[in-house]
């Protein structure tokens, strides 16, 4: 293996979670160069990786009604002179992809049908933590194991970036701050009740620290739910508001001056945690055990309720899983590293 290229995961969350096995192949393949192909809302995390010699982003995925353009499908790894192609989505998809590329060694799990495309295929894992997953995968491929816990290192210029735009939006550089991250993706199963988040941000103004709301543009709505609930309370809004403002870097400068993030089960969720920040992490539909950040300066906070975890996109009842975790669970648990 000369030339490698690993096909990253197609959201924030599961690409940070698919570090270490990166790291993994990294320190076994000190001489080899590695390319991460990625889409372009994940490509900017690879930045922030150390040992990745190149990044090449992916345009969005060809879907089955799309049957005319699957001719291009692979187009963009054609031509590197790719010996080996580490396959960390499932998908079919991506296994066409490294196969019309002509890439000759094709790694990854045997799932979607796509074992035919595969010149070493492993059989997929259950029960496990997604960072095991894809640490299992490189294992079974001859790569040992390293470290558990992602991690990414934040530049100089993306802190210095982050605290002008914290400055400008009223920091006063002094003043602690814990980031809050009201969204997630994949549904408003997965969001702790915008009103909460309001109510957490008063409490935590109480103490001296001011709040930060981070997340994507989707999530920019939810943000304002936020702000309108804030508002009603105390008539003011003592909340930093960066939702859609920060790309990946950005963010992660950003998490890099908070002393705590208070967050649903999201990509801000597992990208805090390898900044280093300490995360609290409120739990409901999706499962902890799979998706939890890992390491001991992290909190999930769950309400232990019969119908969790569902994984279901939207609350069919009345959301009790959420809406059982107290605001003031939620801030003692945030409160540590004040």
């Amino acid at each position: 293996m000369n030339r490698l290229v690993i096909l990253a995961p197609n959201w924030l969350g599961d690409a940070v979670m698919a570090l270490p096995a990166i790291a993994d192949v990294r320190r076994a393949s000190p001489d080899a160069s590695i390319t991460i192909a990625a889409r372009s809302a994940i490509a900017p995390l690879f930045g922030l990786v150390p040992g990745i010699d190149d990044t090449i982003v992916l345009p969005r995925r060809v879907t089955l009604r799309e049957v005319q353009r699957w001719r291009a499908v692979g187009d963009e790894l054609a031509g590197q002179r790719f010996d080996t192609a580490l396959l960390l989505p499932n998908s079919i998809h991506a296994a066409l992809a490294a196969f019309r590329a002509g890439i000759p060694e094709r790694w990854g799990y045997r799932a979607a049908g796509r074992g035919r495309l595969l010149t070493r295929g492993v059989r997929r894992p259950s029960g496990v933590h997604q960072v095991d997953y894809y640490r299992m995968l490189v294992h079974a491929l001859g790569f040992p194991n390293g470290p558990i816990e992602p991690s990414v290192s934040v530049p100089a210029a993306a802190r210095e970036a982050a605290a002008r735009t914290l400055t400008q939006a009223g920091w006063d550089d002094r003043t602690p701050l814990v980031a809050l991250a009201p969204g997630a993706a994949y549904g408003g199963a997965k969001r702790w009740p915008p009103s909460s988040f309001a109510e957490l941000a008063g409490a935590l103004a109480a103490d001296d620290v001011r709040g930060v709301m981070v997340g994507s543009a989707a999530d920019s709505a939810t943000g304002e739910e936020v702000l309108a609930a804030l508002a009603g309370r105390l008539g003011t809004a003592p909340l930093i508001n960066l939702i859609g403002r920060t790309d990946l870097a950005m963010l992660a400068g950003v998490l890099s001056h908070c002393r705590a993030l208070v967050t649903n089960d999201s990509g801000a969720m597992h990208l805090g945690a390898a900044v280093g920040v300490s995360v609290t992490a409120v739990f409901g539909p999706t499962n902890e055990i799979a998706t939890g950040p890992l390491g001991e300066a992290h909190r999930v906070l769950l309400h232990p309720v019969w119908c969790r975890p569902c994984m279901l996109r939207e609350c069919p009842i009345d959301h009790r899983c959420m809406r059982g975790i107290g605001v003031d669970t939620v801030l003692a648990a945030a409160r540590r590293t004040l």
